[in-house]
């Protein structure tokens, strides 16, 4: 939109001591009645100075070479302005004191915008985004302040330097510096992409810096229970009622699917009747708020009911009494010693042995346990349900005796020859 006023003038303004004679000398820009200042940061003696004019009088050479500045600031005023008109965008006083500042697009920091999308993700979570999610790009926040002042030595830069260089050194500082593994690094990188392609759409960026770049995640064999060890587990009677407490609650995130927070939040109004008649679950999954319904197997309710009078759920209006993170980890690895159990017991063991001991193995449709998981995509799904072995053997076994009775069939029917 074209302006319909447009003037630029010079004034001096006094300092908080009105009595000295040095006052600071501003530019007034004016459009469409709209006012602005911008300080010189130069100061001129009131009594040399013409109001009229907005100029030092006298023919001195500070007064030259300071009309000979007044007069560069009137002609980078001009250009703001044109350049805002080429560009289509509205004249304002805002936009050409911006301009002239160094604060229009084409100087925006990566950091700011980068707080910026931070600001607006915080006030929808709860809606839109998971606590989680808001916790990951905050910590990618820090993780970019931290990389650029390695990089360049600066608090932030002008997203216009981002570019090939700027995301292949990044990749390299995480994996060096940080001490980031391959995948831990593609999902940071990912994170900045985010915000990249945000300023690309809007104009802040003449391309992608990510083009060309691959960002592909190793695939990691996801570690789960046989059903011998799972057995092993729930069968043991602990000395202690801490372990004992602790065994159960692993045992019922192995046959639930659910992530240990995920335990630690459910109350009793998330397990209500189903369709059949049976009880179920229902909740959401804190890290991505995906809605979970699953009917609850007999050793998840077991343990339930094991809990249902315990003094602190009673208190706390939670199914179950749930220690802390820190604490369950700790005591999950005294489980697995005492059980003799090399692998790593954690929550996300559990999670995978529900995706794969507990139900694919026994014929439930990676569809379906999509869904119980709370996964967004079969994609997920298929990262926590690896092909069991026992799945290959029986699928091959099939096939071996499938091949064996169409080679009996093929000779049973063979013509035989008259001599």
């Amino acid at each position: 939109m074209l302006e319909k006023s447009f003037s630029s003038a010079f004034y001096l303004k006094a300092k908080k001591n009105p009595s000295e004679k040095l006052r600071y000398i501003f530019l007034k820009l004016t459009v469409n009645g709209e006012t602005r200042e911008i300080s010189l940061k130069i100061d001129w003696p009131v009594d040399q100075w013409n109001k009229d004019l907005g100029r030092p009088e006298g023919r001195s050479k500070e007064a030259t070479i300071l009309n000979e500045y007044l007069e560069s600031v009137k002609m980078k005023v001009l250009h703001a302005r044109l350049k805002l008109i080429d560009q289509g965008k509205d004249v304002t006083a805002d936009s050409v004191k911006n301009l002239l500042l160094g604060l229009d697009d084409e100087n925006k920091k990566l950091l700011e915008i980068f707080q910026q999308h931070n600001d607006k993700m915080a006030s929808l979570v709860g809606s839109e985004f998971a606590p989680g999610t808001l916790e990951r790009y905050k910590t990618s926040y820090d993780h970019t302040k931290a990389y650029i002042k390695w990089k360049y030595g600066k608090e932030d830069i002008e997203i216009r330097k981002l570019d090939y260089e700027f995301i292949s050194d990044y990749q390299y500082w995480f994996k060096s510096v940080r001490r980031c593994s391959h995948n831990t690094t593609v999902k940071y990188l990912a994170n900045m992409k985010k915000i990249v392609l945000d300023c690309v759409k809007k104009g802040w960026l003449p391309k992608d810096p990510f083009l060309n770049f691959k960002m592909v995640k190793k695939d990691i064999p996801r570690e789960a229970l046989t059903e011998s060890e799972l057995n092993q587990i729930s069968k043991r009677v602990f000395s202690t009622e801490r372990l004992n407490l602790v065994r159960d609650l692993f045992i019922f995130s192995c046959y639930t699917g659910l992530a240990y927070i995920d335990v630690k939040n459910l109350d009793k109004t998330q397990i209500r009747e189903g369709m059949d008649g049976e009880r179920w679950l229902y909740t959401h999954r804190q890290k991505t708020n995906a809605p979970t319904r699953l009917p609850l197997l007999p050793q998840a309710m077991k343990i339930l009911d094991k809990y249902a009078y315990h003094p602190k759920v009673e208190i706390t209006g939670k199914v179950l009494p749930t220690p802390s993170n820190q604490k369950m980890n700790a005591y999950l690895k005294e489980i697995a010693d005492l059980c003799g159990i090399t692998k790593e017991l954690t929550f996300h063991i559990a999670r995978h042995t529900f995706a794969t001991t507990v139900t694919l193995a026994n014929g439930v449709p990676i569809e379906t346990v999509s869904k119980m998981l709370g996964h967004k995509s079969l994609t997920q799904t298929q990262h926590y349900a690896k092909i069991l072995d026992s799945t290959v053997s029986l699928e091959m076994k099939a096939l071996r005796e499938k091949l064996e009775n169409q080679e009996f069939n093929k000779k049973k029917n063979f013509p035989k020859h008259k001599f």
